[in-house]
C-alpha cells in the first residue's frame, strides 16, 4: 500500500504544469458561474436548484481535479470494461428507469437522479478512441470498420429507445469525428459514404412526404421535426409556442438585458411562458436578463472551450489523445450548437441542455470529468517514470 502511495505521489509529480491549460478551466468555470446566476433568476430564487448546482459544481471541480492528475491511456487501457458498463447503464435505465417528460431516461437513487445516457458520451469517446489507437494495423480494413459501426450500433439504439434521439445524433457526430481523426482507411469511408448518403438522403425524403399515421417515425416525433417547418400543423404549433416565447424573450434583452432577478410585468420569464427554463432554455434566460453582451460572453466562452480541446487535440503526442480531446470538443461544440439553435428557434425542440451552463448535476459532473481527462491530455511529463 505504501509502495502504492509513493508510486502514485511520483506520478503527480512527474507533470509539468505549466502545460496545464488553465485557460481551458477558466472558460468551464466562467460558463458554470453564468449558469449557476441564471438558474437563480429562472426558479425565482429558489435555492434548491442553486444548491444542488453549486454542490454540481464542487463534485464537478473535484472530480476534473483526480483526472487531470490520472493517465488517460491507463484509463484507455480497459476501454472494454467501460464499454460494458455503459451497456449495464443503458439496460438498466430501460429496466428500471424512471419516466419524465414522456421519456425513460432516468436512475433514481435516494434524492440523486441520474442520466446515464450523459456519462455514455463520454464512455463511448474513450471506447471507440482506444478501439482505433489499439487496432492500428485494422484500420485498412472493412471487416473492422463493420465490427467498429456494430460496436456503435448498440449503445446507440438503447440511448434512441429511450426515447433520446436528440443525445444519439450528438454521440452520432463525435463518433463521426473519432473515425475521421482515427485515419480509417479512405477508400473505406469513401465506400460507406456512397451507401449512407443516398440512404439518409431516402430517410429524409420518406420522414417529409408521408403523412404522419403513415410515416416510418412516431407522430410525435414527426410533429415535432416536420410539423416544425409546416405552419399549418396546429400540433407543432403548439410545440413551437416555448421557442417563439424564447425569441421574444432574447429580443427582449437589447443589449444590456433586464437584470437577473428582475421583477419586470414585460419579462416572458416572469410571465411563465416558457416551461422550466432553468434546462434546455436556460439560454432565453441569459439573453432577456443579461442582453446581447451577456449572450455574447457566454457564446464566446463555449467556442473557447471547444477551440482549446482541438488545441490539446491537435497537440497531443498519441493518436488516442488526439481523438478523446478533439473528439470531446466536437461533442461540447455539437450540444451547444444544437441547444443554441432551438432557443433561437432555427432546429425544432431536441431536450439537449447547454454543457455547463443548464441545471442538471449528472451534466455538470459528467462535463467536467470530461474536461480533466482533456486536461490530462494536455500534460506533459518532466522526466519518464
Amino acid at each position: 500500500m505504501k509502495q502504492r502511495l509513493e508510486r502514485i505521489l511520483e506520478e503527480i509529480k512527474s507533470y509539468d504544469y505549466n502545460t496545464l491549460s488553465y485557460p481551458l478551466i477558466f472558460y468551464c468555470l466562467a460558463l458554470s458561474v453564468i449558469g449557476i446566476l441564471a438558474i437563480h433568476s429562472a426558479t425565482g430564487g429558489n435555492m434548491t436548484y442553486v444548491t444542488k448546482q453549486v454542490v454540481g459544481l464542487v463534485a464537478g471541480i473535484l472530480v476534473m481535479a483526480v483526472m487531470a492528475l490520472v493517465r488517460y491511456d491507463i484509463i484507455a487501457r480497459y476501454y472494454w470494461l467501460l464499454y460494458v458498463l455503459n451497456l449495464i447503464m443503458l439496460l438498466l435505465v430501460h429496466l428500471i428507469g424512471t419516466y419524465r417528460g414522456g421519456a425513460k431516461r432516468w436512475i433514481v437513487v435516494g434524492d440523486i437522479m441520474f442520466q446515464p445516457s450523459e456519462l455514455s458520451k463520454l464512455l463511448l469517446l474513450i471506447f471507440f478512441s482506444s478501439l482505433l489507437a489499439h487496432n492500428r494495423t485494422a484500420l485498412n480494413s472493412i471487416k473492422f470498420f463493420a465490427f467498429t459501426c456494430a460496436a456503435f450500433a448498440v449503445p446507440i439504439l438503447l440511448i434512441v429507445t429511450e426515447p433520446d434521439l436528440s443525445t444519439s445524433i450528438v454521440i452520432f457526430i463525435m463518433f463521426c469525428a473519432i473515425i475521421f481523426i482515427g485515419k480509417f482507411y479512405y477508400k473505406i469511408i469513401r465506400n460507406v459514404l456512397l451507401i449512407v448518403i443516398p440512404a439518409l438522403a431516402l430517410l429524409i425524403t420518406l420522414i417529409f412526404f408521408l403523412p404522419p399515421e403513415k410515416n416510418i417515425i412516431p407522430v410525435y416525433q414527426y410533429n415535432r421535426l416536420v410539423g416544425f417547418y409546416d405552419p399549418d400543423n396546429e400540433i407543432a404549433a403548439d410545440i413551437r409556442y416555448q421557442q417563439e416565447n424564447s425569441i421574444l424573450a432574447i429580443a427582449g434583452g437589447s443589449l444590456t438585458g433586464k437584470g437577473l432577478n428582475n421583477n419586470s410585468i414585460t419579462s416572458v420569464k416572469n410571465a411563465e411562458f416558457i416551461s422550466e427554463p432553468q434546462t434546455d432554455f436556460i439560454f432565453t434566460v441569459i439573453g432577456e436578463e443579461l442582453g446581447f453582451f451577456g449572450s455574447l460572453v457566454t457564446v464566446v466562452l463555449m467556442a473557447l472551450v471547444v477551440i482549446e480541446c482541438f488545441r490539446i487535440g491537435i497537440r497531443a503526442r498519441e493518436n488516442i489523445g488526439k481523438c478523446i480531446a478533439i473528439g470531446y470538443g466536437t461533442l461540447i461544440g455539437t450540444q451547444a450548437f444544437i441547444n443554441l439553435s432551438v432557443v433561437t428557434m432555427l432546429l425544432p425542440n431536441t431536450g439537449l441542455t447547454l454543457p455547463f451552463v443548464s441545471y442538471g448535476l449528472s451534466s455538470l459532473t459528467t462535463s467536467f470529468l470530461g474536461i480533466g481527462i482533456v486536461l490530462n491530455v494536455g500534460l506533459k511529463k518532466k522526466f519518464s517514470l
